[in-house]
């Protein structure tokens, strides 16, 4: 019988993930020592030193699988008045310990546009 191919995406050579068991797997736990507070403010530092633009807000901080998962928003291009600013929206992926993963742009905006204004990522 041919093996059966995963399709799970790791992010992270040497992580563990759950075993299929054939039913639910054990609940996760978290680690009692990154409060979600804190992981924010370790996301909203992360990108500005990553970019070396401002950060705007955190505007996501949740527990992922092997992690966390914080969402910043940040000045991509700041005009004058600054409803001309162009923003952007940024995730991270946090291991459970808050060390950097992967971040990536989701999608870019000019201030005040809105969630209905904006069509694609």
């Amino acid at each position: 019988m041919p093996a059966r191919q995963e399709t799970e995406h790791k992010r992270v050579p040497g992580t563990t993930g759950h075993a299929e068991t054939g039913g639910e797997g054990p609940p996760r736990t978290r680690p009692a020592d990154m409060p979600a507070a804190e992981v924010a403010g370790v996301g909203l530092r992360m990108m500005t030193e990553l970019t070396g633009k401002e950060a705007e807000s955190v505007t996501l901080v949740e527990p992922a699988e092997d992690g966390w998962l914080v969402g910043v928003e940040m000045v991509e291009d700041r005009r004058i008045p600054s409803s001309g600013d162009t923003l952007a929206l940024y995730e991270l992926e946090l291991d459970m310990a808050g060390g950097l993963l992967s971040y990536r742009r989701v999608r870019r905006y000019k201030r005040g546009s809105g969630d209905l204004a904006e069509g694609s990522r």
